[in-house]
């Protein structure tokens, strides 16, 4: 039987050449990843400012990346209300995983945010570990996963916030040896999310989804679905405290490591803590009324903490009363040993109800 012939000769067949950032000009995919965090973060725009030029751009950068995934995994354009949508969301988390992946083998991915990914990761040495990690938050969430433990909720903190936190270390030059200040890194990814949580609450229970962790639910007694009722807002003031108090203890951890940054690195790092670590001492001071409009943080705010940063940068910062329970460590070892998270089904009520 005669062997098919090739429709070209095979000596003139070749795979797509490498091209670091799909073959972009680097300057317009700075620009667009500068425009992308202009209208998804104002507060991580305003503290990306203070860095130097090359750091600040490889923040833009990474940034516009992960403000896709989101955007792509929750059928959103930079943000606003969440349109949770099941049916494709594992196509849709696919695709991610897809373009990342093309995108770090330097291919072109005609997504100029996965494009930006692989210019930024071929300029810090982001590896696909790092960018696996962060695809799994986008994952658990298109699974409907929820958190049964603290536990549980941390490894999802780590996942959509940790771990971008180790890959902005990167970003600013931390070697991939420095497990600790790569800890500390981590640890205001944690507080940031953590933060997040207790001021989204309200708008994570609309869109169906819940990251407090079921135990904290079962010890206070309130059924599945019903922790935004008004009977139960004091528990719920008592758990976002609780979330708050967690963030402080990891957001007083970074603050250790941030010290050993570039005096401009250490100043926006700074800031950007001080802006979310407000939001988080917000909720917690408002208590039962923290839900009734959502906490931000205004723009005289955010300038006055971007000045408070000036003059932390400047000193050496305490060392935490107390360091955090939840390691980098231990939590790596929970995502590698959990694997694929079985969402937890939600109980459907009565037709009556």
């Amino acid at each position: 039987m005669p062997r098919p012939r090739l429709l070209a000769p095979s000596r003139i067949l070749r795979t797509t050449p490498r091209q670091v950032g799909g073959g972009r000009p680097r300057a317009a995919l700075v620009e667009r990843a500068r425009q992308s965090i202009a209208r998804g973060s104002r507060s991580f725009a305003l503290a990306s400012q203070l860095f130097d030029r090359q750091t600040r751009e490889r923040a833009w950068l990474l940034y516009a990346w992960c403000r896709r995934c989101d955007d792509i995994a929750d059928g959103q354009d930079h943000g606003g209300a969440l349109r949770p949508d099941e049916e494709g969301a594992r196509d849709r988390i696919e695709a991610i995983r897809v373009l990342t992946a093309r995108a770090l083998d330097g291919q072109p991915t005609a997504d100029i945010a996965f494009d930006a990914l692989g210019q930024v990761a071929a300029e810090a040495h982001l590896t696909a570990e790092m960018a696996d990690d962060v695809i799994e938050g986008f994952a658990l969430d298109a699974a409907g996963w929820r958190p049964r433990s603290e536990a549980d909720m941390m490894r999802y903190c780590y996942h959509v916030a940790g771990a971008v936190g180790v890959m902005m270390a990167r970003v600013m030059g931390v070697a991939a040896d420095d497990h600790d200040t790569l800890d500390r890194a981590c640890d205001l990814g944690l507080a940031f999310q953590l933060n997040n949580i207790a001021r989204d609450l309200l708008e994570d229970d609309a869109a169906g989804r819940c990251y407090l962790p079921v135990e904290w639910l079962v010890e206070a007694d309130i059924p599945p679905g019903q922790h935004m009722k008004p009977a139960y807002r004091a528990e719920l003031v008592e758990m976002a405290a609780r979330l708050v108090d967690i963030a402080d203890e990891h957001e007083a951890a970074a603050r250790v490591g941030a010290a050993r940054l570039r005096f401009r690195q250490r100043w926006a790092v700074l800031a950007a803590a001080n802006i979310y670590g407000a939001i988080g001492r917000e909720v917690r001071t408002r208590g039962a009324a923290a839900w009734d409009h959502r906490v931000h943080t205004s723009a005289l705010a955010k300038l006055g903490h971007v000045a408070a940063a000036f003059l932390q940068a400047l000193r050496r910062p305490p060392q935490p009363a107390e360091w955090p329970r939840w390691t980098r460590g231990e939590i790596l070892v929970a995502v590698r040993m959990a694997g694929p998270v079985a969402p937890i089904p939600m109980t459907p009520l009565p037709d009556d109800v």
